[in-house]
């Protein structure tokens, strides 16, 4: 059977090489060639010897998710929609700044939380992704990217991408065993070598996997909160109702024992006369008073059937005022690609619409993450 290199992490590469009758050292010159050097072709790999190349072109692939689209904002924020299936698609974004490259990456066609303001919410849940899909998102945008800037005259462009979010389709941490696989090759010297400090996993506050991810490799941690306190949030986001903030600020202070960096980064999108209030803004320095954090306001990205509108301007500067000057740290995120519908909580890609509870997904992958059988 045809083994597609990108499913694997770095012990199942060693796993496949060896069982191929090869030297373990094999599989860390695959690693190299595969997410170092974003190779898609075994001819290319030219320190691999002949018979073994023979080998891998008989029984492995290098096969990413499938482009569907590709598309270019004015601001240079490029979308490419990737499919996953039949009827499934998800969607990854770069985001190109002066000193640093962000890759957005999904993790589950659709989502089962059903924030209200988020437009992949809206689509409902279909599949987890797996490791090749996750990590092929990766691979694919790097590969492109280098390949763009060769074209365009670099005849040695270095690494393209320097900053990984887990901020695309779907919840991370409800699809933990994969997200990890894929975080610990993101960081691997052997591999694509980022920083702990460059990969950010953003939750809605999934309480067990945030322990679990603090366990099993700690990177940065950002929260989608977006409400102060429970009545609200319990109305916006409806998994408050599962893990209150009460829980999910206690996980918080835990998981900073093992963050690479020293606060946490909290999401709080505003709403027009839903959360951007005086009165909104006072709880949330309550709420966060004694948690080392930086608070993130990102203006609303309006989408259709969007029951929400975005806080003015002034409002939104009113409201990082007050945060600053109750001493927290508080940034408003630039709105980026929002005209190829690229901008937070916009993407939405083409999926069935299989909602299925939240308490169903969090039981399953709690189970197999502590390997109760199903």
């Amino acid at each position: 059977m045809t083994v597609n290199l990108l499913d694997l992490d770095a012990q199942g590469l060693v796993e496949f090489v060896t069982g191929a009758g090869q030297k373990p050292f094999r599989a860390r010159q695959l690693l190299h060639w595969l997410h170092q050097g974003c190779v898609g072709e075994f001819a290319q790999m030219t320190d691999l010897a002949r018979e073994f190349r023979d080998m891998l072109e008989r029984d492995a692939v290098i096969r990413a998710p499938a482009v569907v689209s590709d598309s270019t904002a004015a601001d240079g924020t490029r979308k490419w929609l990737l499919q996953v299936g039949t009827a499934n698609a998800i969607e990854t974004v770069f985001i190109p700044e002066t000193d640093r490259g962000t890759l957005c990456i999904s993790t589950q066609a659709g989502c089962a939380l059903d924030c209200g303001f988020c437009s992949t919410g809206k689509q409902g849940f279909n599949r987890n992704l797996g490791l090749g899909e996750i990590i092929g998102q990766l691979w694919w945008a790097e590969r492109t990217l280098r390949a763009d800037a060769c074209a365009a005259g670099d005849a040695q462009p270095g690494r393209m991408i320097s900053n990984v979010v887990f901020m695309g389709m779907g919840e991370p941490l409800l699809n933990f065993d994969n997200v990890v696989s894929a975080l610990r090759l993101m960081l691997d010297d052997h591999a694509y070598g980022l920083s702990r400090r460059r990969v950010t996993v953003s939750t809605s506050g999934i309480v067990p996997f945030i322990d679990r991810l603090a366990e099993a490799c700690p990177v940065s941690l950002a929260v989608s909160l977006h409400a102060p306190t429970d009545a609200l949030r319990d109305r916006i986001m409806p998994i408050n109702r599962k893990y209150p903030l009460r829980d999910l600020m206690a996980a918080c202070r835990r998981y900073l024992r093992h963050s690479p960096r020293d606060s946490i980064m909290f999401e709080y999108v505003m709403l027009a006369g839903v959360n951007d209030r005086d009165e909104d803004a006072q709880a949330l320095v309550a709420l966060l008073r004694d948690i080392p954090c930086k608070v993130n306001l990102i203006p609303f990205n309006p989408f259709p059937a969007a029951d929400f509108a975005r806080s003015s301007r002034d409002t939104i500067r009113h409201f990082a005022e007050q945060l600053t000057a109750a001493g927290l740290i508080a940034t408003t995120r630039k709105t980026r690609g929002d005209d190829i519908d690229a901008a937070c909580g916009q993407l939405a890609g083409r999926i069935e619409d299989r909602t299925r509870r939240v308490e169903r997904l969090v039981r399953r992958e709690s189970a197999r993450v502590a390997g109760v059988p199903q």
